[in-house]
């Protein structure tokens, strides 16, 4: 579970409450804020539960199920604390991970994450990429979508991202 404050209140999510949120659309990418967020907030906050409101995020990964679980969780969307840039991607870590690169910021510390190699294939990347896919295309992504997310939430948080 994921915990915060909010003001006095404390909250728990868990990887369903995510997805019940964004919706079926992008599971790999709901996998993909949990873990971020599993691996970060304790380093940020190691004292216990963090005040969500407080949290910024920039990422060079667009994908709607990351934006949505980083909103459910700290209400950065609409707090105006979210913030996809491209010039964040690390190309020196191939294109597989070149864009999975998140940087947390609350308070006085900050958190620079990036995921390790495995998590995220070629054939999904290819895929994501392609304009006007086929029936069959759009039926791997899905597929694909649902494997990345099954592999990453298998998996413990600091075996999926690694400090940058």
């Amino acid at each position: 579970m994921l915990e915060v404050l909010d003001g006095d209140a404390r909250l728990a999510f868990s990887f369903e409450d995510l997805m019940r949120y964004h919706g079926p659309g992008s599971p790999g990418g709901v996998a993909h804020a949990y873990k971020v967020l599993e691996c970060a907030l304790p380093l940020l906050e190691p004292a216990g539960p963090l005040q969500r409101r407080e949290v910024a995020v920039a990422t060079a990964f667009g994908g709607p199920g990351a934006r949505d679980g980083f909103e459910l969780v700290l209400r950065a969307v609409t707090g105006g604390r979210y913030r996809v840039d491209a010039a964040l991607a690390r190309r020196e870590r191939g294109w597989t991970r070149e864009r999975f690169t998140f940087h947390l910021a609350y308070r006085a510390r900050t958190v620079a994450l990036g995921v390790r190699e495995g998590f995220v294939t070629e054939e999904f990347l290819t895929l994501a990429r392609t304009q006007d896919p086929s029936e069959e295309q759009a039926a791997r992504l899905d597929a694909l979508k649902r494997e990345m997310a099954e592999r990453v939430m298998a998996s413990e948080a600091a075996d999926v991202y690694e400090p940058l």
